[in-house]
Order: structure tokens, then sequence, then C-alpha cells
């Protein structure tokens, strides 16, 4: 049954993929546009139709859906004259999905507030598969009445819809998860290439952490496929490393320290100007197998 709600979205990634994919599946008429000319062809062939720019995009759309990659991405496509929110009709809303600054979405609210535009944050978790199977989890700040008015688009997605607080706190809360995540992955990364210098046994390493305290969600989605050398980018290291730098910002517009993001931060930086950027997150271990001169391998998984 086709929904009567017109989606315009930018932003086919891994996550922007599954939410289209979802959506035409579900009967919304979805136009879309994406910096890469073939994801925007694939999302073609999984039932939408292909837009314009993100202004003439915007200009056909009840609910415009922006799912990139940084909140500077947003602003440019969103912002100014020819930006795409000037073009959305008077009754639209401005769903943004991706993961931003805190200052981000305050900047965006005002701006679409000026406008008369509803703007709707909300970030996501869970990886691309959970995007292709319909399985994400929706972090929503704002007011009821319009977290009820997107209920249908986000129905056609989520597994799980989280009103987390008023405008604002949605982000918060991501970045939060984002951040205590993300420093597992460099702890364990730097345990695993600590444990190889050593030469433990890495099936061992791997099996006592996660039979005990040191078990985490990351390490039960990436440790063994880090140990494989499978570092496909479902959550690059380049977004990981926005994300924490996002996180320790945050902390010091907020007052207090961060001497444990800044570290974070900066370890993923490294790792990136290394040149594993557009790997999974996890590849943050081969910085520490550069510098220290072994590699963190599963015997099996040795060729």
């Amino acid at each position: 049954m086709m929904s009567a709600l017109r989606i315009g979205f930018v932003g086919l990634g891994g996550m922007g993929r599954g939410l289209v994919k979802n959506l035409c599946a579900k009967g919304f008429d979805v136009v879309v546009t994406d910096l890469d000319s073939a994801k925007v062809a694939d999302a073609v062939s999984l039932g939408a139709r292909q837009g314009g720019t993100p202004s003439e995009i915007a200009a056909q759309s009840d609910v415009f859906v922006v799912c990139v990659t940084t909140a500077e991405a947003v602003q440019a496509l969103s912002l100014g004259a020819g930006g795409a929110l000037a073009a959305l009709p008077d009754d639209a809303v401005f769903l943004d999905h991706t993961t931003v600054s805190t200052d981000h979405v305050d900047l965006m609210r005002d701006a679409c507030a000026a406008r008369g535009i509803a703007y709707a944050e909300a970030p996501m978790t869970r990886t691309p598969a959970h995007a292709d199977r319909g399985e994400v989890n929706v972090l929503f700040g704002g007011e009821e009445a319009l977290l009820e008015r997107l209920r249908p688009v986000f129905d056609a997605y989520a597994e799980n819809v989280f009103h987390v607080g008023p405008a604002g706190h949605a982000i918060r809360l991501k970045l939060i998860h984002n951040y205590i995540a993300f420093a597992n992955v460099a702890a364990w990364c730097e345990g695993f290439a600590l444990a190889a210098h050593e030469g433990l046994d890495m099936s061992k390493v791997i099996g006592i952490i996660s039979a005990a305290g040191g078990k985490s969600g990351m390490m039960d989605l990436y440790g063994e496929m880090t140990l494989r050398r499978d570092f496909t980018p479902h959550m690059s290291l380049s977004n990981a490393q926005k994300d924490v730098r996002y996180y320790a910002e945050w902390l010091e517009r907020a007052g207090l320290p961060g001497f444990m993001a800044q570290s974070i931060n900066q370890t993923y930086a490294l790792a990136s100007i290394m040149g594993h950027g557009d790997e999974s997150c996890t590849a943050i271990i081969k910085a520490y197998e550069e510098l220290t001169g072994v590699e963190a391998t599963l015997e099996e998984a040795r060729p």
C-alpha cells in the first residue's frame, strides 16, 4: 500500500541504503540522492526514484531525511540561500539521522524554527546489517507530537524507537554511547596487540576476555573479525574518530575534564593519519601492529 507521505532522502551509505530499502518496501514514495551515482542507481533498483539536488528533492518532500557523515556535511547541503532548508514546504519535517555534534542540533533546530519547519533529531544505533533488515534503533529527542507524526516512517526501518527526552538529548546520548563503544574498541585493540607481541594464543585471549568482565558488545560484533583480519568498514575508522572528536569537543564546551576522551580521539586520529581511515574502526589495531612489528591473528587465520 502506497503511503501518502513523500520522502526525500540524502545519503545512501551503509545505514541510508537500508533505510531507503525498507521505506520503499513499505510503500513510501522515496526520492534519493547521493554523491556516489552507483549508490543512487542501487537505491533506484530497490524502488526509489532518482532526484536532483538536495534542494530540488526538499521542494517535493513531506519528510526530508538526511543520513550523511558529519554535521558539517548536513549544514553544507541545508543552509544558505541555495540550501535544502529554504526549499522545504512550510509543513515539512527535516529529519536528521546523522550522528552530529551537540552544537549542530542547536543550530539546525533554530534554523528550522526560523523557517517554521520542524527539526527532528534522530540519530541511530546498530549496524548496516540491521538497517538492511529494518531493525535499527532510533533515538529521538523532541516533542511527543513530532515523534507520533514520524512514527510511520520510523516503523518502516526501526525495531526500537527510544524517546530519550527533549530536543538535544538524543544526540547527547548517542555521542556518549559511541564514545564508550569506540573507547572499548581502542582498549581491546591495544590489548590484542600486546598479547600478540608477548606470544599469547589469540584464541585463548579473546575467549577468556569474552567470558569475563572484559566482554563487550563491540568485541562480540568485531573481535573475532579483527583477529581474522576482516576490516570491512561496517563502521569506518574515520567515522568513529569523528564521533569521538565531537564528544571530546562537547566535554570541553561543558567545562568538564576529558583526559580519556582526548587520548581515544588522538589514538583514532593517529590510525587515520597512518592510512586506515577508510577501513573498519577496528583497524586501529593496525596502528599498534605497525608500531610494534606484530600481527594479532588467530592461528587458523594465518595464510
